[in-house]
């Protein structure tokens, strides 16, 4: 966009400009950030009040002021426009969600340069007028016409999507959950926090030792949590497995074990999990700047899915995503290229997705593919390419080729991105809760956030049927 600025010499007493602005919560946690005032009233999920209810996110008084400063820069004067004083008189606040208009209107000039003007910001739902005053500026004396520059973009670290989930599992009942091997503080403060959470009821199967070890770590206490001696790790998990298999846990959690001594044991013949699908890993992702969760499928489990395993992968992610409320999942079958090309298998096996969902073999949601991951996540890349799909540039689960092509793709957007990610193994009788050390609190109360909304949607149809 062109900029022209107007001169001292050309401005002239009644010369007036204008901009509108909405307010976001997310320009108010910049503001916060950039300033160092980090009053609660101006940052979100706050309740000051102790009503139990959320406050209403208001704007700094100085982020409204900041508005003039923008018209004045950009418009009137315009570049070159120099600060001497600003005079604010404020009436009413802004909120998050209000649209804003900020006026000045030039009152006189003087003859050492400067111009003073009448400022307002008005809101424009109502034109309740927010704040009055003057500025003095320097006008500037010589033309100046540019091309406003194109700023680097800003995303808020911000996780919304977990903190919605985390809201809609905090209403439903505790899941209770056989925890395996929570013998180190990372895994057991992990299901401690979730179950101070009232997220789970945990029953803790391990070493009974190593447990109260770690909780003394941590400054916990484990008085009230049922706890299974089971100093070996195999037979932990199958004890695990055992409490499950008897309806008294509704979902089982990995703890400080491998996920291969987890998995024999929940895959077992007698008394196993077993529902007649491949079990399968799905990451449940909130990336900053993206308006949904993302799953990225398989990263953890099948490392060479054939053709019929990629069916259960779509399937019990399409499963999960129902379950987190995406009523018809996207689903993009990822290649290195959105053709089908024989020479490369992945981009066929997702032709072959594509087709069998058509035909009713994968059901629930939208599948297409090939899809590469740009045209897959990005609807201008998908249009440049050409392809017209309602899932190409805005799919919702990614379906990779292959263990380590998820398992990269998982940690780009965790480590570059600043993902938090969610895992949950599906395709069993209850999901199973899978975390690594390096997850934070967040990631952590989400998996188990993710298995309580998923086995309330389980319970529920079931109760239904």
């Amino acid at each position: 966009m062109m900029r022209e600025n107007k001169t001292f010499d050309e401005l002239k007493p009644g010369d007036s400009a204008e901009l509108r602005r909405s307010c976001t919560t997310d320009d108010l946690i910049v503001f916060a950030n950039v300033s160092g005032n980090h009053n609660p009233m101006h940052l979100p999920n706050q309740d000051i009040d102790h009503d139990g209810k959320e406050d209403v996110v208001v704007a700094p008084s100085m982020w409204v002021g900041s508005l003039i400063s923008a018209v004045l820069g950009n418009v009137l004067p315009g570049p070159g426009t120099l600060y001497r004083t600003q005079m604010f008189r404020f009436h009413a606040r802004a909120s998050a969600g209000d649209e804003l208009n900020a006026k000045v209107t030039v009152l006189d000039k003087a003859l050492d340069g400067s111009v003073r003007l009448s400022t307002e910001v008005r809101r424009v739902s109502d034109d309740a007028l927010l704040l009055e005053g003057e500025a003095v500026v320097e006008a500037p004396k010589v033309k100046f016409t540019y091309e406003e520059q194109e700023l680097p973009g800003l995303i808020v670290q911000r996780h919304r999507h977990f903190d919605a989930l985390l809201e809609r599992a905090e209403t439903l009942p505790p899941l209770s959950v056989a925890v395996v091997a929570p013998e180190e503080p990372a895994s057991l403060g992990g299901a401690l926090l979730a179950m101070r959470e009232k997220l789970i009821t945990p029953i803790l199967v391990g070493s009974a030792r190593k447990m109260e070890a770690a909780a003394k770590t941590l400054g916990l206490s484990l008085d009230g949590v049922e706890i299974i001696d089971m100093p070996e790790n195999a037979a932990a998990a199958n004890t695990a497995v055992d409490v499950v298999a008897d309806g008294r846990a509704q979902a089982l959690m990995k703890g400080h074990l491998h996920t291969d001594e987890l998995l024999k044991a929940a895959l077992r013949k007698e008394r196993g999990l077993r529902i007649g699908r491949r079990f399968t890993h799905i990451f449940v992702m909130d990336v900053p700047g993206l308006s949904h969760p993302l799953l990225v499928t398989d990263a953890a489990i099948n490392i060479a899915p054939d053709l019929l395993t990629k069916v259960d992968i779509c399937q019990n992610a399409i499963d999960l995503a129902i379950s987190l409320g995406i009523e018809t999942p996207k689903v993009g079958v990822l290649s290195a290229v959105e053709t089908v090309n024989p020479a490369i298998a992945s981009s066929v096996d997702a032709a072959l997705l594509s087709k069998m969902a058509e035909r009713g073999q994968i059901t629930g949601g939208l599948v297409d593919g090939p899809l590469a991951m740009d045209n897959a996540v990005d609807i201008t890349a998908a249009r440049i390419k050409g392809i017209r799909s309602p899932v190409a540039g805005s799919a919702e689960v990614l379906v990779v080729p292959d263990l380590d092509a998820g398992n990269m793709l998982a940690k780009q957007l965790t480590f570059i991105s600043h993902a938090e990610a969610a895992g949950l193994v599906m395709g069993a009788k209850v999901p199973i809760i899978l975390t690594s050390r390096a997850d934070g609190e967040k990631a952590r109360l989400a998996s188990c956030a993710v298995a309580v909304v998923h086995q309330a949607r389980m319970a529920a149809e079931k109760e239904g049927a």
